[in-house]
């Protein structure tokens, strides 16, 4: 079976997206679990972005690893520098500098709930890039009724005031990036393997990160443990695997019907947090996801 036929066809589609949505889910109570084990306080921008470079660049590694022992064609070729540089700072760089801070700022259950946002991203810019994807009265509906989700989850429990500060302000900015740079990426596929791609895109990512990080923290200024490593280690896996596996949905598929599947990014990572890293599971936060949840099933729901 080729790729096309796999990832066009329902069950691909649904195995790879899924797949891809949970990976990135658990991203959220990892990052935080890392953040304790190598005791990184949330005013450590410098170490955040370093370990935002290390997670980027031994992703890269591993991609190149395995489809050189596929012996696969890994060489880099000239004519792809633009748009790699391009996809490697909207979609890793510029998206997780935005990530890494935003998160220690807020709590993993809100870090997951707004990154629902990114279907939301996703969908306003494809109006203006794909004539046949265009937004309508009902997916302007949609994306109010999501939107209300985002502000939802940001109820403090006992209140109805607003929780929404700083840090969930950079995770909706760097939602934002991740969704320009999935159209990048779209487009980049439709030119280069997938692979490819998504390696060299997370290499000169990871390199951006880590002189940022260099610059103001010096190369190694962590003490890793067993579980530390390990956790760096699964981050970095679900990183390239993810990445792999939705780039291709992407490149094969409208992005208004794989965008969706987006909303069990925050779906996973809730309910991760909450058995992770034991983060309560109020009511807003069910409301919040009911709201996206409706939010999205409006805006991908066929005509009839």
């Amino acid at each position: 079976m080729t790729a096309e036929r796999f990832f066009t066809h329902p069950l691909g589609i649904v195995f790879s997206a899924v797949l891809a949505t949970f990976l990135w889910g658990s991203a959220f109570p990892f990052i935080k679990l890392s953040y304790d084990l190598l005791d990184i306080q949330s005013n450590e921008i410098g170490e955040q972005i370093l370990f935002a470079g290390y997670r980027f660049f031994l992703a890269s590694m591993l991609i190149f690893i395995f489809f050189l022992v596929m012996k696969k064609e890994m060489r880099f070729k000239r004519e792809t520098l633009q748009p790699i540089m391009k996809i490697g700072f909207f979609q890793t760089l510029l998206q997780y500098v935005l990530f890494y801070i935003g998160l220690s700022l807020s709590t993993g259950m809100q870090g997951s709930i707004i990154a629902g946002a990114t279907s939301f991203f996703q969908m306003v810019l494809a109006h203006f890039m794909y004539a046949d994807d265009r937004l309508n009265r009902r997916k302007t509906i949609g994306l109010i009724v999501g939107f209300s989700g985002v502000i939802a989850v940001n109820l403090t429990k006992g209140d109805f005031q607003l929780n929404f500060g700083l840090g969930e302000l950079l995770l909706l900015l760097a939602m934002l990036s991740g969704g320009f740079g999935n159209i990048l990426a779209k487009e980049g596929a439709k030119k280069m393997e997938v692979s490819y791609l998504t390696s060299y895109q997370m290499l000169v990512g990871s390199l951006g990160l880590l002189i940022i990080g260099i610059v103001q923290v010096g190369f190694f200024p962590f003490s890793f443990q067993t579980g530390s490593f390990l956790a760096l280690l699964y981050l970095s896996f679900l990183s390239a695997a993810g990445f792999i596996l939705w780039n291709n949905v992407m490149k094969y598929n409208q992005v208004g019907k794989v965008s969706i599947y987006m909303f069990l990014v925050p779906v996973f990572g809730v309910f991760l947090s909450a058995m992770i890293l034991r983060e309560e599971l109020h009511q807003f936060v069910l409301i919040g996801l009911a709201l996206v949840t409706a939010g999205i099933f409006i805006v991908n729901r066929p005509k009839k």
